[in-house]
Formats: structure tokens, sequence, C-alpha cells
């Protein structure tokens, strides 16, 4: 008998990626609990026994979904994270990457809310929570890549005074919200998703901009 993947993103095969694709897609359209893996081989377009050979259950392939959100998050922020560029730059053209992506890879990081709905709601056996620990690392991992940058904006003065453990959650949020509200549109191209993330990007850049008119007393 063909040995079961153990979970996990299968980077690198084309069959599995697309499983995965499928899978997202799933997940996406019905919610968790109501996908099958029938559900799952109807949108692969290939039998359930394709799926079987790859990912041992839905739970194994459900979390390979949600370590490939993650996988494409840091892989999208970090090369502009470890750039020489300012701070502002990196910055601005992470949030971009990111709000791209949102939009390119919809089903992933929609499900990768999903994710945290089912570790908060606690309806999960102890191997589901090891492994939503593990997601949770990646997510932390990826944080701390906006955590870098706000730091170093803070200490060249680029950026206005601020707690950055606290101001780097509402960046986030208001990035990873671009997942619940954004639909293609019939005919929409890369340049207009292209445009999108930038206006959403320079959004989120101005929030940290010094503002020479604010002093003390307005923030009382």
């Amino acid at each position: 008998m063909a040995r079961k993947r153990q979970i996990g993103t299968p980077e690198g095969d084309e069959k599995q990626l697309a499983i995965l694709d499928a899978a997202a897609e799933t997940f996406m359209r019905m919610g968790y609990a109501a996908t099958s893996l029938d559900d799952i081989s109807d949108q692969y377009g290939a039998t359930k026994g394709i799926i079987y050979y790859h990912f041992r259950n839905k739970v194994t392939l459900f979390f390979a979904v949600l370590r490939r959100a993650m996988e494409l998050t840091r892989a999208a922020i970090e090369p502009h994270a470890l750039t020489e560029d300012s701070a502002r730059i990196r910055l601005m053209k992470m949030a971009e990457a990111h709000t791209l992506l949102m939009m390119e890879h919809l089903p992933y990081l929609r499900v990768s809310g999903l994710g945290a709905q089912m570790h908060m709601s606690g309806r999960t056996s102890e191997s589901e929570r090891e492994e939503m620990k593990i997601i949770t690392q990646m997510r932390d991992a990826n944080e701390n890549l906006y955590i870098q940058v706000l730091e170093d904006g803070l200490k060249n003065k680029e950026f206005r005074e601020m707690d950055v453990r606290v101001s780097v959650k509402p960046l986030l949020g208001a990035l990873n919200w671009t997942s619940r509200w954004y639909q293609p549109r019939e005919g929409e191209t890369r340049s207009q998703r292209e445009k999108l993330a930038r206006e959403i990007s320079l959004f989120a850049v101005h929030a940290f901009l010094p503002n020479p008119t604010l002093n003390k007393s307005d923030e009382k």
C-alpha cells in the first residue's frame, strides 16, 4: 500500500499542489464542516483515490492548505522586507505584495481565516491543536517581518512614535481583511488588481508616517 503523505505543503509537486488548489477552492466555497473528500475530488476532476494517495484524510488536507497559505504569504513579503530600501518603501512594497497575494490566491487566504476560527472555537483534537501551533508559529514569523520593518522605521524616524507590537495588529488586520471583502470581477486584469493593491498599501503606510500637525495635546 502506498505510504500516505504527512501534513504539510508539497512544494514542487504539481499534482499535489493542484489537489491543494482544489481543496482550498472547495473549503472556501462550502466551509470546512460541509466539505467532503468527494467534493474536493469533484473540484479536482479525479477519483477520491487520488486524493487519498497523497493526503491521509480531510484534516490532513485542510492543514496542508493552511500551511500553504502561510508559505505563500512569506514568499510574497520576505523579499521586500530584506532589501536595503528605506523602511517606508519596504513597508509599502510588503503591503502591496501581501494585498495582491490575497486577490490572486483568494481561496487559500480566506480558508486561512477558517483555520483561525477553528482554533479559537476550541473544537479541536490534540493533534489538530499541535498542527495549529505550527501554523501559528509560521504566522508569527510572517508578522515579525513587519515588526522588524516598523522598528527600523521608528528608529530612523521615518515613522511616528508607536508601540510597534500593538500597531502591527491593525496593519495586518487591514491587509488580511482583503480576503473577506474582495471579489474578482469579470474581465478584471492583473493591472487593475495591482492598482487596487497599491492603493491599499499607500493607505497602510500613511497610517505610520509622522504627522507634523499632531502635538501632545491632540493625543490626550
